[in-house]
């Protein structure tokens, strides 16, 4: 096991575009850290530097008490672990996952011994003698863990690994992946831009865009306490719902979005001394799905703190109800956000909110429907800088 350190590290290429900006990463020594982010944003770009395979443009990587920058890869003591397998396929699974060893001179009776150690842990004992051409996607992609295992790095590097598999195996590896790092303990950078994949496997998320990190804390952190726009509207699936709203802090606070007005508990104030300088002023509110519910359902509904949406789509999915409501009210561009997370936002008339409810609901399509927000839980953000409202 060891630390994996990135101290502003940029990635510029000769066109001059600049692919990372400043990243500072500290990947523990045996923790699971997952860079996620959408296509372009870096992710895939800071593990190539950090496997050596791209070169640093500026900045410092330390892989333990060793600085890396100029460390041929092979020299790295790490393994990598590839989208596409990078399987040979006129190799035996055998001879695939001790390929690496062989090529090190390692003892022969020593390289039996850790392939098979490798393909018991792995479950493929029974597939050592066959080539890959007759594998499954999952069985190819556990040969390319068993290959990085049976190295016995320092660092497991792992690009998009699961990309290629359909959506149970997908769930299915998932959780394979994360009890195999946890029971061997070595230090694992993780590219993915799948966000439930990120917050399912991650002991930490890295949150990326435009080549600059975003935030980075454990997975519920990152839901809870969202650091910008970006993040929160990256994060949880459905995604937060968006409104502007006006805050009022004369008399007992409140916030008025749309024609409705939302009051706001003295311990929500309290704990986001920031607003006291939004007094009068619009701002982002973010509301999750899961914090508003059936009004009809409150058996104690006191307080202004609903909201009316005419509802466009109910899905029921037995342990709850996913309803789709159209607004009237005021949205931020969430679309300019996720593009950019210094974008200025400009609001636009109509809001499709979604909420998940309680299967007893008895909302229908095409009809008013009064929902319940959950006010302790709301989200609040500048809408210049797009920032997070708190300390």
């Amino acid at each position: 096991m060891a630390e994996v350190t990135l101290e502003k590290v940029n990635k510029i290429y000769d066109n001059g575009y600049h692919a990372v900006h400043d990243l500072d990463l500290d990947v523990q020594a045996g923790e699971l850290l997952v860079l996620v982010g959408p296509s372009g944003c870096g992710k895939s770009t800071a593990l190539r530097m950090v496997a050596g395979l791209e070169s640093i443009s500026d900045g410092k990587l330390t892989i333990g008490d060793r600085v890396m920058n100029d460390v041929h890869p092979k020299d790295r003591d790490i393994a990598f672990v590839f989208q596409n397998y990078a399987l040979y396929p006129h190799m035996t699974v055998r001879d695939n996952i001790g390929f690496a060893l062989k090529l090190r001179k390692t003892p022969k009776a020593e390289i039996t011994t850790r392939v098979e150690e490798a393909a018991r842990l792995l479950e493929l004992t029974e597939l050592l003698d066959i080539k890959p051409g007759q594998l499954s996607g999952g069985q190819r992609q556990r040969v390319a863990m068993g290959r990085a295992i049976v190295r016995r790095p320092q660092v497991f590097l792992m690009d998009e690994p699961l990309s290629n598999l359909d959506a149970k195996l997908r769930v299915q590896m998932r959780a394979e992946i994360s009890r195999l790092q946890h029971d061997l303990g070595v230090t694992t950078l993780y590219v993915t831009h799948d966000q439930i994949e990120a917050m399912t496997m991650g002991d930490r998320v890295a949150v990326m865009s435009k080549g600059q990190l975003q935030q980075v804390d454990t997975p519920q952190n990152l839901y809870d306490r969202p650091n910008n726009l970006y993040v929160a509207t990256f994060i949880g699936s459905p995604q937060m719902n968006l409104l502007m709203g006006t805050l009022a802090l004369d008399g007992t606070p409140h916030l008025t979005v749309g024609r409705h007005r939302l009051d706001i508990p003295p311990s929500v104030v309290a704990a986001r001394p920031a607003l006291r300088g939004y007094d009068g002023r619009e701002l982002v509110v973010g509301i999750r799905p899961e914090s508003l519910e059936d009004a009809g359902l409150d058996s104690d509904p006191g307080g202004v703190r609903s909201i009316e949406a005419i509802v466009e789509l109910r899905e029921g999915l037995g342990s709850e109800v996913v309803a789709h409501a159209r607004f009237e009210g005021t949205a931020p561009r969430v679309e300019a956000a996720q593009r950019d997370p210094d974008a200025t936002l400009t609001g636009e008339a109509g809001v499709e909110l979604v909420a998940r409810l309680d299967p007893r609901t008895t909302v229908k399509v095409d009809e008013a429907a009064r929902f319940t927000v959950d006010v302790e839980n709301l989200h609040l953000f500048d809408q210049e800088t797009t920032l997070a409202i708190r300390d």
